[in-house]
């Protein structure tokens, strides 16, 4: 490229300041490590009032600011980190050839992107001890998919009546089975069963 964008103002910038070299670990091949040598150019911003003098170039779906390893091999360490969590996964990875730390693989996977999640249908609530006999909180779990939804910090009926109406139109069933359990105000209720364990939310 003839030029590059300034991360600070976003002005096209063609005016090169130096260079230099940058060798970001890509995903091993045949079982050996692989890095590559990438000459990097510096550029000067052309705004005076950017607070942001020199910047250097990125390669999109390459490189990042700072990054010392590739894009493809961040994606690699993310979904091992994802199927295996941190310490399966940094030992996994060293069977491929790369040499990373738990903390490493769990930084990547934090690093990731919110999945766009559809609002569950029907909807799960249970109560959970942080310090049993102590603090209680409530959980909610998507009956259908078995995920958990939300967490509330406590196991109060307004906490769970608030969480009620910011959520869509809900047609549900309660099945509270601990007399400590947060009680379902009224005004929301449209049918009540008895179970013996948490709640069944279901929307419209």
């Amino acid at each position: 490229m003839a030029g590059a964008i300034c991360p600070g103002c976003g002005c096209w910038s063609r005016r090169v300041h130096s260079s230099y070299l940058r060798f970001p670990a890509d995903v091993p091949s045949g079982g050996r490590r692989v890095a590559l040598c990438l000459r990097v150019r510096r550029f000067l911003c052309p705004v005076s009032s950017c607070g942001r003098r020199t910047f250097a170039e990125q390669l999109p779906g390459l490189t990042r600011r700072y990054g010392r390893r590739t894009e493809r091999l961040r994606s690699m360490l993310a979904a091992v980190g994802l199927a295996l969590a941190g310490r399966a996964g940094a030992r996994m990875a060293r069977v491929f050839g790369v040499s990373v730390s738990r903390s490493t693989v769990l930084r990547l996977v934090e690093a990731l992107p919110d999945p766009e999640v559809p609002a569950p249908r029907v909807v799960g609530v249970d109560e959970y001890a942080t310090r049993k006999g102590r603090h209680y909180g409530t959980v909610l779990v998507d009956v259908e998919t078995r995920r958990p939804v939300d967490l509330l910090p406590d196991r109060e009926a307004s906490s769970l009546a608030a969480w009620l109406a910011n959520g869509p139109r809900w047609r549900w069933s309660a099945a509270i089975g601990h007399r400590s359990s947060p009680k379902v105000p009224r005004r929301e209720r449209h049918r009540r069963c008895r179970w013996r364990t948490g709640g069944i939310f279901g929307t419209t």
